[in-house]
């Protein structure tokens, strides 16, 4: 599969690392190509280039730029990401590490309604990047939670969270981002607020 990473933060690096080693061809994108250029040389066959170039090439693309630059992200990249899966992993946390959209509409669903032509699921964030690495705690792998309205697009989803070594658990339509997006933001405020560390995931246990 060919990935294209938008953003060169310590999340989407990771991943690229994890889905490289699958076999997947990845290409980081920046708005400083230099810098998606030289995350890449660290990687054996992934390449960089601009955001636009990582659009045009991922079959499925990762946007992994920070919450309040999403919109603009997207709106620059257009009509590149027409009929592509596009992950969103972004955490819209205001101060307190509050959520800062919620209820009514997630940032999920504003970055479908600013990609129109994109099928958005939502995934990867509630993990924390120290731990992607590392996904088994005690014996059970943990959970990577996923929503999103198109079949395929989830289905093409799940397998890539397979490949870096987590549980897949598919959390129904995009608009249950209204539910992922805080349980992050919980993470977070267990793991830096109430002195949980961040060596910490969810897990959801069948009997």
């Amino acid at each position: 599969m060919q990935i294209g990473i938008i953003g060169a933060g310590k999340m989407g690096g990771t991943l690229g690392k994890l889905w490289a080693a699958k076999g997947h061809a990845v290409m980081f994108g920046s708005r400083d190509p230099a810098k998606a250029k030289a995350q890449a040389a660290e990687i054996p066959g992934a390449s960089g280039g601009s955001i636009s170039e990582a659009a045009a090439f991922g079959q499925v693309v990762l946007l992994g730029v920070p919450w309040r630059a999403a919109i603009e992200t997207v709106t620059h990249i257009g009509a590149a990401l027409n009929g592509k899966t596009l992950i969103d992993m972004t955490n819209p946390t205001g101060d307190g590490m509050t959520l800062a959209i919620g209820h009514t509409t997630s940032q999920a669903e504003e970055i479908a309604t600013a990609a129109a032509g994109a099928k958005v699921v939502k995934a990867f964030n509630g993990i924390h990047f120290s731990l992607l690495e590392k996904p088994v705690f005690s014996g059970f792998k943990a959970d990577v939670y996923y929503c999103g309205d198109d079949a395929e697009a989830k289905a093409l989803v799940a397998q890539l969270i397979v490949d870096t070594g987590f549980e897949p658990v598919e959390a129904g339509p995009l608009r249950n981002a209204r539910l992922l997006e805080p349980l992050a933001n919980l993470w977070m405020q267990l793991a830096f607020l109430n002195g949980h560390g961040t060596d910490v995931a969810f897990k959801l246990l069948p009997r």
